[in-house]
């Protein structure tokens, strides 16, 4: 790997680590030295390919040795780079032009193949300016499940540099979330500029996770509340020595109290974070208040926010340079932007992330947060897991509906009533479910959400 600028600092870092262990994928475990290697061998297919600066390249891949060799190959060259880990090519399309992509590296077992895409012939004033500036970009799509996903970009020069000062450690993290996701790349971000062990899995069933983190003796977990609920119903917990973790992180989704007071209960030994970011403004750093609570301080250098009619709003040093594919109008001219997520503002500064806008089901005209509901509901020991959403009313306009997983020693008999019963005593009536459907699980993306669609 030649002698690097400024602006490549991190290739210092990656270098003076040496023979440390940075990746751990399919059995193979790879050293920083060998991470260097392949780094330097994966720019000269790139100049062999004639790859250049000022293209925008689309990775379709998850996580692998070969993948972020590429990754950081293309962000020494200059390039704009785009991970992508869908897998339908419809979808893969869409991105592939949404992204403006000149180029695209394809892996298999023979190795990496590289083409041209036709959106060569488009451009954007964002990737203009990054070429400009001779600064390499990320795009990040978002998930998609409310209509097409937006192309956003990062500043990646400037991205990276936040995790400059980072103090070398000695630990091994699990990267649960793709390739594609900001929180994803956070991770493996935070992993390299410490010095530390990345475990990739192949599978992101509860059961491999657990197994992996026995294996590698698994540090640090990043997770969502629906991830965790996953491991607690799968009981792998038990199955699996887990006893190296110290920390477990966890976000995305709101956590309710319910959920982590049972979560905390079958990992008492284990720290636990919450996390707060946006694909838009990047990962914030927080403050728990403790492992019990859902409370949280932003305390972030690099991050200012506040609260405006309950939702909060981020302004980032790090937030993106804009969208290829759509308007700015969650962002102020001045640079705010508006999260979509409902807090309540606590007197000792701490914050409680209570659910997100475009999931308030309108009952009446009296406003139902899901989260607030499903955090009760998880205090029913009948149910495992539960989903509530909004559904069509011709009284109320719209009414609470409740999807749940039964604990295994539980029954459906009486179910409905149990759960009425319970919720009157702890809801105002107009939150309390009108219907209980039983479900054998409850859908989640691959990000780990959960899918909110209303009923009809």
């Amino acid at each position: 790997m030649a002698k690097t600028n400024e602006r490549l600092w991190i290739f210092d870092k990656i270098r003076s680590f040496g023979d440390k262990i940075f990746l751990v994928h399919q059995d193979y475990q790879y050293s920083f030295t060998e991470f260097c290697d392949a780094i330097d061998a994966a720019q000269k297919k790139l100049t062999e390919n004639n790859v250049t600066k000022s293209e925008v390249v689309g990775i379709l891949s998850d996580y692998s040795f070969n993948s972020l060799a590429y990754f950081f190959a293309l962000f020494q060259n200059g390039n704009i780079i785009s991970p992508i880990t869908v897998t339908v090519n419809e979808e893969i399309e869409d991105r592939l032009n949404e992204g403006f992509i000149n180029k695209v590296l394809r892996f298999s077992s023979d190795g990496v193949k590289i083409s041209d895409h036709e959106s060569a012939k488009q451009t954007h004033s964002i990737i203009n300016n990054l070429n400009e500036k001779n600064q390499s970009g990320l795009i990040l799509f978002s998930s998609g499940s409310t209509g097409k996903p937006k192309a956003m970009v990062h500043n990646l020069d400037n991205l990276l540099n936040t995790y400059r000062d980072k103090r070398p450690k000695s630990l091994i993290m699990l990267v649960l979330l793709l390739f594609d996701h900001i929180g994803g790349l956070n991770t493996l971000f935070n992993a390299i500029a410490t010095g530390s062990t990345v475990v990739i899995p192949d599978s992101r069933d509860a059961t491999e996770i657990c197994k992996l983190i026995e294996k590698y003796r698994v540090n640090i977990l990043p997770a969502s509340p629906t991830f965790l609920n996953l491991i607690l119903m799968s009981e792998a917990d038990k199955q699996f020595d887990l006893s190296s973790l110290r920390i477990i992180t966890y976000g995305t989704e709101p956590m309710s109290e319910s959920l982590l007071s049972r979560i905390q209960h079958k990992f008492s030994k284990v720290k636990l974070i919450q996390t707060f970011g946006t694909s838009e403004t990047g990962i914030s750093h927080t403050t728990s208040k403790s492992s019990a609570s859902t409370l949280i301080k932003i305390d972030d250098p690099n991050i200012e926010y506040k609260i405006v009619d309950d939702e909060l709003w981020l302004r980032s040093k790090t937030q993106i340079l804009g969208y290829l594919n759509y308007s700015m109008e969650k962002f102020t001219e001045d640079g705010w932007f508006a999260t979509g997520d409902f807090v309540e503002q606590k007197t000792d500064g701490y914050l409680k992330i209570i659910g997100r806008k475009q999931e308030v089901i309108n009952v009446g005209g009296q406003k139902v947060l899901p989260a607030e509901v499903e955090s009760v509901l998880m205090e029913i020991p009948e149910i495992a897991d539960c989903l509530v959403l909004g559904a069509t009313n011709a009284i109320t306009g719209q009414a609470v509906i409740a999807q749940i997983v039964l604990s295994e020693n539980a029954n459906d008999i009486n179910i409905s009533k149990i759960v009425r019963r319970y919720c009157k005593n702890h809801l105002d009536l107009f939150k309390v479910p009108t219907k209980v459907k039983v479900v054998e699980k409850i859908e989640y993306s691959t990000r780990f959400k959960k899918i909110r669609n209303s009923e009809n």
